[in-house]
């Protein structure tokens, strides 16, 4: 995980207890919703550059009852997928 042993995980924990000691929930706290701020402003910048690039003049685009059925019968999603794991023969 992350190029990261078990050890420099440890490191990694033991400095931030002596770093923030009892504060350590609350940084944490702040970082897990510092980090859900960003996501929030990650997604909504995706949104409106995926809206522009579409021609769409603002996200909150309606479209047409003509334009509806129009986009219905085009599906251009396909699917990931992914090779299938098969384990080595045993021998």
């Amino acid at each position: 995980m992350f190029g990261m042993g078990m050890y420099e995980m440890m490191i990694i924990g033991v400095i931030a207890i002596v770093l923030f000691g009892s504060k350590l929930p609350e940084v944490a706290r702040s970082v897990g919703a510092s980090y859900h701020e960003f996501r929030k402003g990650l997604t909504d910048i995706q949104s409106q550059v995926s809206a522009s690039y579409h021609g769409y003049d603002t996200p909150s685009y309606k479209a047409t009852a003509t334009e509806d059925s129009a986009y219905e019968d085009y599906d251009d999603y396909e699917e990931a997928t992914a090779p299938k794991f098969e384990p080595p023969p045993s021998e």
